[in-house]
């Protein structure tokens, strides 16, 4: 048992078709990965199984997966992240099509509150984030 009193969560938006925020959280929890100087804080483990095959980098701590009615769900957890100070990825509409640097274009020109976000995934004290992500229903 992890007793650190960290949380990691995904809140997803509900409305984005199943294999694009898939492909959402897929970059959001690699860039999250990538944004944690402390890669203990992870806990990232190597599973071997029986034959002697590694299966590395599967964190042991849970990971929770929760959904969002709307864009705006998400876009009020992560001005709340802000203001907490909690660790985040998110993933909005103008992440998609085309090149990434296309995409990097698109974001630059579009307003924050012309964004559609389609995830975001928190990482940090667990009192916090539960408190940040308590109105969320588990992703189904």
């Amino acid at each position: 048992m992890i007793d650190d009193h960290k949380r990691l969560v995904a809140v997803l938006n509900e409305k984005i078709e199943a294999g694009k925020v898939m492909n959402a959280l897929a970059h959001m929890s690699l860039g999250l990965g990538g944004s944690v100087p402390d890669r203990e804080e992870l806990k990232l483990m190597n599973y071997r199984d029986a034959g002697g095959n590694d299966h590395a980098n599967i964190s042991a701590r849970p990971f929770i997966i929760l959904q969002a009615r709307n864009s705006n769900q998400i876009r009020i957890l992560r001005n709340a992240a802000i203001q907490n100070n909690i660790r985040f990825v998110d993933f909005t509409n103008t992440m998609t099509e085309g090149t990434y640097e296309d995409q990097i274009k698109r974001s630059g020109e579009t307003k924050e509150e012309d964004l559609e976000y389609w995830g975001m995934v928190v990482f940090g004290d667990e009192a916090i984030v539960s408190e940040l992500t308590r109105k969320f229903s588990l992703w189904k």
